[in-house]
C-alpha cells in the first residue's frame, strides 16, 4: 500500500487573516477554567472542592465511568468556583491562578525502558489520558480495549489552520518522546500523517509509519487517514492523537510535567494583527484576544470556522483547541441575494457564482448562512467534498431517524463530527450535520457499546 494519501475530494476555504509568523507570549490570566462539555461523553466526579489549592497536573475531576481517568488543572491556584447547570451538572471549574505556577513532579521516565502497563499508568496518573480518543465514536479512548493501530495527524487542512511547521520548530525532543511512549499503547502500527512541510521533524523516529498527505480539506483529518489506511470494522477500535497533544506528552515524560501551554493562532479578519501566541490551554478568551480584535459585529470561535465553538471574551479557551478565530457576525441580509451574480462568496456550484474562476482568492466571509433550515435537498454537493467511501445523505438521515441497523451498515462506526464539517458548509438544505452526526454516535454507543 502507499504511504502517500491523496485527496481528490474536498475544498479549500481560503479566508482573509491568516496567522504572521511571529510569537508573543501572554501574560498570564487571572482565572482559567476546565470545562468536562470539552470531554464528550465523560461523567464528571469531582476531586477539588471551592476553596482548595490545587498545583498544575493535579486532578481536579475525574470520569465516572473509569477513576483511572483524570482531568487535571492546568495551572497552580486557588479553585474559586464549580459552575453548575442543570441538575447540578458540572459546567466549568474555575481556578483563581498564581503569579508563578507551581507544578506537579510526575519524575522523569524513560518511555524505552517502560512497559505498555507501566506507560499507560504514568498517562493515567499526570491527567494525559484524555488526550487518547477512539473510533467508533470519538471519545476519550477506553483503555480497556487494544486498538488494532494508533492515527496521529500532524496535517492541518483546516480554514486558516495553524503552520505545524512553525509551531512545531524546536520541539523535536518532546515530538521523538512522545511518539515513543504512544508505541508502547498499541501492538499494531502508529500511523504519522504529514503534510510535505513537516516530514523533516519525524525523519529518524522510529516505531512509526509516516504517510505524506496532500489534497484539498479534509487531507488533513484523522478520519480520511483511518478510511485511506486502515478502515474500521465492526468490533474494531482505533486510537487517535493530535500532534500538539503529543508534545504534551513527550515533555511530561522529560521533565515530569504537566505543561499545557500551547502555541495558537490568532486568525480572521477581524483580528488586527493575525500571528501566534504562547498561552495555557483555558485561559480567559478577553486575555488572549486583548486589544487585538475588533468585538463589535464579532463572532469568537475557539477553534476553527467549520468545527470550533463561538465563544465570548468571558468564556475560556477549549482544552484541545490550538487556534482563535474572529470573523464578521452575519446577522445582515441581502435584498434577492438568491437572484444576482455572487463574486465575494465561495460556493461549489456554478449557478450564478463565480469562485470557481478565481480558486486562489482570499475571502473575508461572515457567518450568515445565506438561507434557512430545510428538508434535505438532492443536489450530489455533499459527495463532491466528502472524501471517505461512505454516502454521506444516506448516512445523515438514518442517523436522524435513528435507525441502528443502517447506521452500522452505511459507515457509523468510521466517522466524527468532524468529517461532515464540509457537507454542512455546503449544505443548501442548512441542516445542522455535526449535531445529527454526534447525537447519532452518541445514541450508537450507548445501544451497541
Amino acid at each position: 500500500m502507499s504511504k502517500d494519501i491523496r485527496i481528490k475530494k474536498g475544498l479549500d476555504i481560503k479566508l482573509v487573516g491568516e496567522a504572521e509568523k511571529t510569537t508573543t507570549n501572554i501574560p498570564l490570566s487571572s482565572v482559567y477554567a476546565v470545562k468536562p462539555e470539552d470531554f464528550h461523553g465523560i461523567t464528571p466526579k469531582l476531586l477539588a472542592k471551592e476553596g482548595a489549592n490545587v498545583k498544575a497536573g493535579q486532578a481536579l475531576f475525574y470520569d465516572k465511568n473509569d477513576e483511572r481517568i483524570l482531568f487535571p488543572s492546568p495551572v497552580s491556584g486557588t479553585v474559586t468556583e464549580v459552575l453548575r447547570g442543570a441538575r447540578r451538572k458540572i459546567l466549568a471549574i474555575k481556578i483563581n491562578a498564581d503569579a508563578t505556577i507551581e507544578h506537579t513532579d510526575f519524575g522523569v521516565k524513560k518511555p524505552s525502558s517502560m512497559s505498555s502497563e507501566d506507560v499507560k499508568s504514568h498517562l493515567f496518573l499526570s491527567g494525559c489520558w484524555p488526550f487518547v480518543k477512539q473510533r467508533p465514536y470519538d471519545v476519550i479512548a477506553n483503555p480497556n480495549q487494544a486498538p488494532k493501530a494508533i492515527f496521529i495527524s500532524a496535517s492541518n487542512t483546516a480554514p486558516l489552520a495553524p503552520d505545524l511547521s512553525y509551531t512545531l520548530k524546536g520541539r523535536e525532543l518532546e515530538l521523538k518522546a512522545g511518539l515513543e511512549a504512544i508505541t508502547k499503547l498499541t501492538e499494531g502500527k502508529v500511523h504519522v500523517a504529514v503534510g510535505k512541510n513537516e516530514g523533516s521533524f519525524f525523519q529518524g523516529i522510529s516505531g512509526v509509519e509516516l504517510h505524506t498527505v496532500s489534497g484539498p480539506h479534509p487531507a488533513g483529518n484523522v478520519g480520511t487517514h483511518i478510511a485511506k489506511i486502515n478502515p474500521i470494522n465492526k468490533g474494531e477500535v482505533v486510537w487517535t492523537l493530535k500532534i500538539e497533544d503529543v508534545l504534551v506528552i513527550g515533555e511530561l515524560f522529560l521533565t515530569g510535567r504537566f505543561n499545557l501551554t500551547r502555541t495558537i493562532a490568532l486568525t480572521g479578519s477581524q483580528f488586527s494583527k493575525p500571528h501566534y501566541v504562547t498561552v495555557i490551554a483555558g485561559a480567559t478568551i478577553a486575555d488572549v484576544i486583548a486589544k487585538n480584535a475588533e468585538t463589535t459585529g464579532t463572532r469568537v470561535i475557539s477553534g476553527n470556522v467549520l468545527s470550533g465553538k463561538e465563544v465570548k471574551e468571558n468564556d475560556f479557551l477549549g482544552y484541545y483547541d490550538n487556534q482563535i478565530t474572529a470573523i464578521p457576525e452575519g446577522d445582515d441580509y441581502e435584498f434577492f441575494g438568491w437572484n444576482k451574480p455572487v463574486f465575494n462568496k465561495i460556493s461549489t456550484s456554478r449557478a450564478l457564482t463565480f469562485s470557481w474562476l478565481t480558486p486562489n482568492k482570499k475571502y473575508d466571509l461572515d457567518t450568515n448562512t445565506n438561507g434557512e433550515h430545510r428538508a434535505f435537498v438532492v443536489t450530489g454537493n455533499y459527495e463532491e467534498v466528502f472524501p471517505l467511501d461512505i454516502y454521506p445523505m444516506q448516512l445523515l438521515k438514518a442517523f436522524m431517524y435513528k435507525d441502528l441497523d443502517e447506521m452500522e451498515a452505511l459507515g457509523g462506526y468510521e466517522i466524527a463530527p468532524e468529517d461532515f464539517a464540509l457537507t454542512e458548509f455546503v449544505c443548501v438544505s442548512k441542516q445542522p450535520h455535526q449535531k445529527i452526526i454526534r447525537e447519532g454516535l452518541d445514541l450508537m454507543r450507548q445501544e451497541l457499546g
